[in-house]
């Protein structure tokens, strides 16, 4: 459980979420990521409960940057993420649980589809994340930034590496499973309206993951990019040319320099290829 400042939230939300684990053996891992308000004092009030595992970033590090310290101090066979705001129900990550080990999945991402946005900015952010990633790859899931998930540890910590620390780390990490053919499902979940607090997410976040599917995309399959880029500029070169050349006026430098860009293009995606298939190949260290 990430947290940035939210004391007001989980003054009410952590005695439920301690009682929840406790019940079922589990433990909690909650990383306040360099929070000015009081949600240190109240962690370190609770450090001392059976089960309750308290990290601290000095400053603030990220959404991403959070999950990837209680990942790294996860010694479970599976683990499940949510967030500090109270806005996810604790009943939901059975529900995610029981399907992960019922279809022998990889993923369980937490669904919220058909709920309405929390904002129109927001779902704004969420269609032209979902219109870019479905572009670039299969999308098998509706909730790609869902922040409630359930992961087999062992890959969740593979990959971290990959992912970064901003708040696009939900989508990345789950485009990652993706590309690298696990199993990832959706459940649909339920979720309350935020109380306290304000969230951080805004536009800039949907751009900053934009740009990361990008990376992923051209990191896994960089095909998808170039491939297009090189027809697309090859289509426009011959367009504009062929018919002056058939004119009889000769070649133009407009088309010649679109087919030049359509062969750079094509060329950088062998390239980029050839990389990615080496890195698919080279032997796994195991977990960061």
């Amino acid at each position: 459980m990430p947290a940035y400042n939210e004391g007001e939230n989980l003054t009410a939300l952590l005695p439920d979420a301690l009682a929840f684990c406790r019940a079922r053996g589990w433990r909690l891992l909650l990383v306040d990521d360099g929070s000015k308000d009081d949600t240190r004092v109240l962690c370190e009030a609770l450090s001392g409960e059976p089960g309750f595992h308290f990290f601290r970033h000095k400053l603030n590090r990220g959404y991403g940057a959070a999950l990837k310290t209680a990942a790294r101090h996860c010694d479970t066979e599976y683990c499940a993420t949510m967030d500090a705001d109270g806005q996810h129900r604790l009943e939901d990550i059975e529900r995610l649980f029981s399907l992960l080990r019922e279809r022998d999945a990889d993923l369980v991402v937490g669904s919220r589809k058909g709920l309405p946005p929390a904002s129109r900015l927001r779902g704004i952010g969420k269609f032209l994340i979902r219109a870019v990633a479905r572009m670039m790859m299969k999308v098998p899931v509706h909730d790609l930034n869902s922040g409630m998930k359930v992961y087999r540890t062992a890959l969740l910590q593979q990959y971290l590496h990959l992912a970064p620390n901003t708040m696009s780390f939900s989508d990345i990490i789950t485009l990652v499973f993706i590309s690298n053919r696990h199993l990832v499902l959706e459940h649909p979940i339920s979720v309350m309206a935020r109380e306290k607090g304000s969230s951080t997410i805004g536009m800039q976040t949907a751009f900053q993951t934009v740009m990361e599917i990008l990376n992923i995309v051209i990191l896994f399959n960089p095909a998808r990019i170039f491939l297009p880029l090189a027809l697309m500029c090859t289509a426009i070169g011959l367009c504009v040319g062929l018919p002056i050349l058939f004119a009889g006026r000769g070649v133009t430098t407009g088309s010649l320099l679109g087919i030049f860009a359509g062969i750079v293009f094509f060329l950088l995606g062998l390239i980029a290829e050839q990389l990615s298939s080496i890195r698919k190949h080279l032997p796994r260290n195991g977990p960061e």
